[in-house]
């Protein structure tokens, strides 16, 4: 028997998902004081949030409960959650607004060539370039939420100043070149895969 939309919408892996884009507006409520300790407040949430995005897929495949709406909240959530810190980032001066642009832009780019890829019944799979974008894009929002130095004790001996500011920032550059890099594969993989669509005999090109 088929399940309904609301029972999808309801189960338990879309609702950890739900409440990563839930954590949303409470994230920005604490950055927005920025003081050190709501920084670390909001960076506290953030981390909570991000760690859903294991749970629910992780449960939705353990109990069978991979739904089409699990499908669409998923990627969407992930997206909402880091783009919203980016751009609240932006009048806090904690991150270049070229850079959001540009981080942006990719993301819209890609989004639309799938929408695309779906109308002509192709699946292009995420490469391992796109999956490195997304984990050093989260990693360096986090750093972003703390901003301020902190002395960390590395094995519990080794007392070190970090400038998570500095940290966030440079960790966010290397996503871009990611960003890049799985933005051109994922262009040629559907170009790849359209051709070999339309042509009759299916077979690869010359």
């Amino acid at each position: 028997m088929k399940s309904t939309v609301r029972e999808e919408l309801f189960n338990l892996p879309n609702m950890l998902t739900l409440a990563r884009i839930a954590a949303i507006p409470i994230v920005m409520a604490f950055i927005w004081g920025g003081e050190p300790k709501d920084c670390v407040i909001a960076a506290w949430i953030y981390s909570a949030a991000t760690l859903t995005d294991f749970f629910d897929g992780w449960l939705a495949r353990r109990r069978g409960l991979v739904t089409v709406m699990g499908k669409f909240l998923d990627p969407l959530a992930d997206k909402l959650i880091v783009m919203a810190m980016l751009i609240m980032l932006v009048p806090l001066h904690r991150v270049s607004a070229s850079l959001v642009i540009l981080i942006l832009s990719r993301e819209i780019t890609v989004t639309g060539l799938r929408a695309v890829a779906s109308i002509e019944g192709l699946v292009i799979a995420a490469g391992d370039d796109g999956k490195a974008k997304t984990a050093l894009q989260m990693l360096g929002v986090l750093c972003l939420l703390i901003h301020y130095p902190y002395e960390i004790y590395f094995l519990g001996f080794y007392p070190a100043v970090v400038d998570f500011h500095t940290v966030g920032t440079v960790v966010l550059a290397m996503s871009v070149f990611f960003s890049v890099t799985s933005a051109v594969a994922y262009f040629k993989r559907f170009f790849e895969a359209l051709d070999a669509q339309r042509r009759p005999d299916g077979g690869p090109t010359a």
